[in-house]
């Protein structure tokens, strides 16, 4: 009977020779005789032991890593195919801590399956939620994403079922829905590790959200720097496809639902919805004004539901057990989990999916194993590079949306970045600005111009021209860009800067009674 070894295909594990790990054990099985069918999973999300190689057993699958090819032989030495004893061996995959004490709803078959295997993917409660929607009315399905408490995941924490029924309300022939898996945040890997790990969830959510709306037609929105999980994602809506799951008839009910990859051109302010929307419509990405909302006047001027793909991914789950069901994780508004993604100065970056309501403190320390340098950890930026600093004074915060909206932050996308006590945060401070300016559409004043200012106006700060004048012009600079741009581009870009000048005063040459008011 043949044995399965995985051996992930997901880009981080590409990125340190998985391929090569791959073909070295194929090569050495024929070589010694040994049967074994290599399956090429999704990542588990523990970047730092990737390339991670598991073996099934009869007590469960066995996992060895960072294995290179080097180690190989070895593996084979000690008998990894029968879960053999070896030093890089680690036990068994689900008795990992770092994997034990995550509460993995959405990521549950990531690293468990083949993500091209449709086969897998329904052993796995696949299609299970499809399968319920398709017996529901399109008001029931909308209710049951109400009722779960689900909240956008990109990082505007909208109701999606409210965002469904306003679309589901509008009256067109024509109706869209668009997952924005522009994932530009920095820290930020969850939409890519789901694409490639995982992609039959997303397409489900998609045609979950058609079924709920009365939309017949879909797009995702795909980072171009995302090659991989373009070409899987684009290989499951074929398989899709042939099965009977997208297409005229869908499962032999009737409805209709047919979805395509479109691939971004990398302007990071395309994440914003009406950016993308003029994006997916072959326009240059500007922020279009509000109102009319997308929802009522979307693409092609069509009511459009635009999800994150997360938000999307968490669909299917809730259909298939139910919204009570989803809602018993998480806390106060912010229900269910999210994959919290630890990137920057950290030991142990990766991927980490708990209900809302820990802390950052815990996700640093008994996930993230503190820096990786080794030095104190000094501030994490939440929510991307628009998000706020935390310092060590707010760690114990739960991590909810209105918990870090309380403190002026954002948990946004689930990155965190971490920087020890050597970072300087006036230069980080300054860094949001260049950021902006780089990547501001240019349609509002207070984003294009206040960002360039804002630059002038911290390098004279640090270089202490008129300092203390300066820092007041610098916060009026701030209220101006949240208060009067048109998208989160401008408003969010002072977050950084704000938390930067509050928290670190010394960093800018300040004393903290200069900074009081901030």
């Amino acid at each position: 009977m043949s044995i399965n070894v995985y051996v992930p295909r997901d880009s981080a594990a590409l990125a340190v020779g998985a391929d090569a790990v791959a073909l070295k054990i194929a090569q050495q099985a024929q070589a010694r005789g040994v049967d074994l069918t290599i399956v090429r999973n999704g990542s588990r999300g523990m970047f730092w032991l990737e390339p991670l190689v598991e073996v099934s057993t009869p007590n469960g699958r066995v996992a060895y890593g960072p294995i290179t090819e080097v180690d190989v032989e070895g593996l084979f030495d000690a008998g990894f195919e029968q879960g053999g004893t070896h030093s890089l061996g680690l036990g068994l995959t689900e008795e990992i801590p770092y994997l034990k004490r995550q509460e993995r709803l959405t990521f549950a078959r990531m690293g468990v399956t083949d993500p091209l295997s449709l086969t897998d993917y329904q052993t796995h409660e696949g299609f299970a939620g499809l399968r319920q929607a398709l017996a529901m009315t399109p008001a029931d399905i909308v209710q049951a994403i109400v009722d779960s408490g689900l909240r956008g995941r990109g990082g505007a924490a909208f109701p999606a079922g409210i965002k469904w029924k306003t679309v589901l309300d509008a009256p067109a022939s024509q109706k869209y829905i668009v997952c924005n898996a522009d994932e530009g945040d920095s820290g930020t890997f969850s939409d890519r590790m789901a694409m490639e790990g995982d992609p039959f969830m997303l397409i489900e959510g998609m045609i979950i959200a058609g079924l709920a709306t009365g939309a017949t037609r879909g797009y995702v929105y795909v980072r171009s720097e995302y090659p991989h999980a373009i070409a899987v994602l684009s290989q499951a809506i074929e398989l899709a496809e042939r099965s009977g799951f997208l297409g005229a008839d869908i499962l032999d009910s009737g409805r209709a639902f047919s979805l395509s990859v479109r691939k971004a051109a990398g302007a990071y302010v395309c994440g914003e919805e009406t950016a993308l929307l003029e994006s997916l419509e072959g326009k240059r990405g500007i922020v279009r004004a509000k109102p009319p909302l997308p929802a009522l006047k979307g693409l092609f001027g069509q009511p459009t539901v635009v999800n994150n793909l997360i938000t999307l991914a968490s669909v299917p789950l809730i259909l298939a057990r139910g919204a009570a069901y989803y809602k018993d994780f998480g806390v106060g508004r912010s229900r269910g989990t999210l994959p919290f993604q630890l990137a920057g100065n950290i030991r142990y970056g990766g991927l980490v999916e708990k209900a809302f309501g820990l802390t950052l403190r815990e996700l640093l320390h008994d996930f993230g194993g503190g820096s990786a340098s080794g030095r104190p950890i000094k501030a994490v930026q939440v929510g991307g590079p628009l998000g706020t600093y935390i310092p060590e004074s707010q760690w114990d915060l739960p991590l909810d949306y209105e918990a870090y909206l309380a403190i002026g932050g954002t948990v946004g996308h689930g990155g965190l970045v971490v920087h020890d006590d050597t970072a300087d945060m006036a230069r980080l401070a300054r860094y949001a600005m260049v950021f902006c300016a780089a990547e501001s559409c240019g349609k509002c004043t207070p984003c294009r111009i206040g960002s360039t200012r804002g630059i002038e106006v911290i390098d004279k700060i640090t270089g202490n021209k008129d300092r203390a004048q300066q820092v007041v012009l610098l916060k009026d600079l701030c209220d101006t860009m949240i208060y009067g741009s048109l998208c989160a581009m401008g408003s969010m870009t002072p977050n950084p800067v704000v938390s930067a000048l509050k928290h670190f005063p010394e960093d800018f040459g300040l004393e903290p009674a200069d900074h009081a008011s901030s």
